[in-house]
């Protein structure tokens, strides 16, 4: 019988590798990005964390890894996970808004282009059947994801988290820029922090080995309801 000229051990893309080959051989808004394009993502069909946030930064736009900065290095301690939890793909898909870093604006980078969500995040989401989890971080995936359903402003979406349970958290960008939030809204840390390890955890089970994270968060305090509305990105 004639070989077929394919060893048993030969690759063969699956629809989900192909999809992922043509998101980052994408052109579409080569003409607006100032360093041109360099989609950045992670997934896999087996995923069960899904992520989705803004765009990248220039780090990650050098370095072609996504959330490879100090924005990322925080969001892994919120999490309760390692780096390679994080990058392991069968289990945690990263799909920005904007795949390709946008460049800088007068106040931080520019936000996302439009383009990516509407090209690419039904096709891409269509192939990831597996996720437990989604974790929203910053309005433009909480506006987008959400629809009507989003509160007027990231504080007041996040403040509203147990409203979107079980299947997405919505969360503030990690930002350094952000730090000023942070100091002003401890409840994130005492009431949303705790949740979200724990539903993580139960998304990735049964193998993931959580990292130290430090003393648990304590109980949010009575004037919770209390809380400044100062908005964030």
């Amino acid at each position: 019988m004639p070989s077929s000229g394919r060893s048993q051990t030969d690759f063969v893309a699956g629809p989900l590798d192909a999809l992922l080959t043509e998101i980052r051989a994408c052109r579409a808004c080569a003409l607006h990005l100032p360093l041109g394009p360099r989609p950045v993502l992670q997934a896999s069909a087996s995923a069960r964390l899904l992520i989705i946030g803004q765009a990248p930064s220039l780090t990650v736009h050098q370095t072609g890894v996504p959330w490879d900065d100090r924005s990322g290095e925080q969001l892994r301690r919120w999490l309760g996970i390692d780096r390679a939890i994080f990058y392991d793909a069968a289990r945690v898909a990263l799909m920005p808004m904007g795949y390709c870093y946008p460049g800088r604006g007068t106040s931080g980078d520019l936000p996302p282009r439009r383009e990516c969500a509407a090209l690419w995040h039904d096709r891409l989401l269509a192939q990831m059947t597996q996720v437990e989890l989604t974790l929203l971080v910053g309005q433009y995936a909480q506006r987008h994801v959400l629809g009507a359903k989003a509160r007027a402003g990231v504080t007041e979406t996040v403040e509203a988290f147990a409203d979107y349970a079980p299947r997405f958290i919505p969360l503030p960008h990690p930002s350094p820029r952000n730090t000023g939030w942070f100091k002003h809204h401890p409840w994130f840390e005492s009431d949303v922090l705790p949740v979200l390890r724990e539903r993580v955890q139960l998304a990735l089970a049964p193998s993931l080995t959580l990292e130290r994270t430090g003393p648990a968060p304590s109980p949010a305090s009575p004037g919770a309801s209390a809380r400044s509305s100062r908005r964030i990105r």
